[in-house]
C-alpha cells in the first residue's frame, strides 16, 4: 500500500515537473465591436457624425499559450479532456523556433493590418475617398536592402515604372537576374510622416540603388532584394479602434460592420440579428488575449 502510493505521489510530481512539447488553445473573451471594452468604446470616430448604435457585433478570440511556456503533463492531459480547449504541438502554432518576442510582433502587425483593411472596406462601402499608396512594410536582417530601404517608405517607382500594388515591387524586381541592380524611387518613410502630420503632400523623393540576390527557398532561384510591400492609408477623419492584448488578423469583418453601423443612420441587418455571439473571420489564430500564458 505504502509503495504504491509513493509510486502515485512520483507519477504526480513526474507530471507537474516536466514540460511535454505542446501547447493549448482555449476561448478567449467575446467583444461587443458596437460597445465598450475596459471601459472604453471599442470603436472612436472623430471628425465625422455617427449615429447610436445598441446592437451585437461581436468578435470571439482564441487564448493561447505563450511561446515561451511549457506545459506539463498534468496540464496537457487536462486540455485534452476539456471539451472547449484544444490541445496541438507547440510547433504547431511556433515553428521554427519562433520566439514570443517575434510572435507578439508578429501577431500585432497582423491585428494592425486588420484593423487598416476594416477601415479601408467600411469607407469604401460608404464612397468615401480613401488615399492609398505602397509602402516597405518589412527589411529583411541582413539582405540587400537593410540600411538602405526602411519600414514606411513609400516606394513611387522601380526602374523608373509607377508602383500602384505591393504585387508590383515584387513582379518588377523578379524581371531582373540576381546580381543586377534595381532602381526604385522612395519617399523616406520620415519625409512621409512630416507631410501627413503637416496635411500636404510630401515632395521629397531619393533614389536607392539595390543589387539583387537570389532567392534560397529551393525553388528556381529569382531575384529578390530583401524586403516585403505593403499598402497604408490616409483617412478623411480619424477612426481609432481601442482594443488592447489582442492580435492576429481576425475581426476586420467586425470592424468594418462595426464602423459601417456608427456611420449610418440605420443599423445593418448584421447588428440587427446578432444578440449573440458572432465569430470573427478567422479564430484558429485570431491571436492573443490577455489571459496567454
Amino acid at each position: 500500500m505504502l509503495a504504491s502510493t509513493l509510486m502515485l505521489i512520483a507519477l504526480l510530481c513526474a507530471g507537474v515537473l516536466f514540460p511535454v512539447p505542446y501547447s493549448e488553445m482555449s476561448p478567449g473573451p467575446t467583444v461587443n465591436t458596437l460597445g465598450e471594452h475596459d471601459g472604453e468604446p471599442v470603436l472612436q470616430i472623430e471628425g465625422r457624425k455617427t449615429y447610436p448604435t445598441d446592437g451585437h457585433l461581436n468578435m470571439t478570440t482564441v487564448r493561447v499559450t505563450s511561446a515561451d511556456y511549457r506545459m506539463n503533463l498534468v496540464e496537457a492531459v487536462y486540455g485534452w479532456l476539456a471539451h472547449d480547449n484544444k490541445v496541438v504541438p507547440h510547433d504547431t502554432l511556433y515553428p521554427d523556433g519562433k520566439t514570443e518576442e517575434q510572435s507578439t510582433q508578429e501577431n500585432a502587425e497582423e491585428f494592425s493590418q486588420s484593423q487598416e483593411s476594416a477601415k479601408v472596406a467600411a469607407l469604401k462601402q460608404l464612397d468615401v475617398p480613401v488615399k492609398s499608396w505602397v509602402i516597405v512594410s518589412t527589411v529583411v536582417k541582413g539582405s540587400p536592402s537593410e540600411g538602405k530601404l526602411h519600414a514606411g517608405d513609400v516606394i513611387k517607382t522601380v526602374d523608373g515604372k509607377t508602383v500602384k500594388e505591393p504585387a508590383d515591387v515584387a513582379e518588377l524586381v523578379t524581371e531582373h537576374k540576381p546580381g543586377e541592380d534595381v532602381v526604385f524611387t522612395i519617399v523616406p518613410a520620415k519625409e512621409q510622416a512630416a507631410a501627413e502630420k503637416a496635411n500636404r503632400a510630401a515632395t521629397k523623393t531619393e533614389k536607392v540603388t539595390i543589387t539583387a540576390t537570389a532567392s534560397d527557398d529551393g525553388g528556381e532561384k529569382r531575384a529578390i532584394v530583401g524586403i516585403s510591400a505593403g499598402t497604408d492609408h490616409t483617412f478623411p477623419f480619424s477612426i481609432d479602434i481601442k482594443l488592447a492584448d489582442v492580435g492576429g488578423p481576425s475581426a476586420g469583418l467586425m470592424f468594418a460592420l462595426g464602423i459601417y453601423d456608427k456611420l449610418t443612420p440605420a443599423a445593418s441587418p448584421a447588428a440587427r440579428s446578432s444578440p449573440a455571439p458572432a465569430p470573427s473571420t478567422t479564430t484558429a489564430r485570431s491571436g492573443r488575449s490577455a489571459g496567454s500564458r
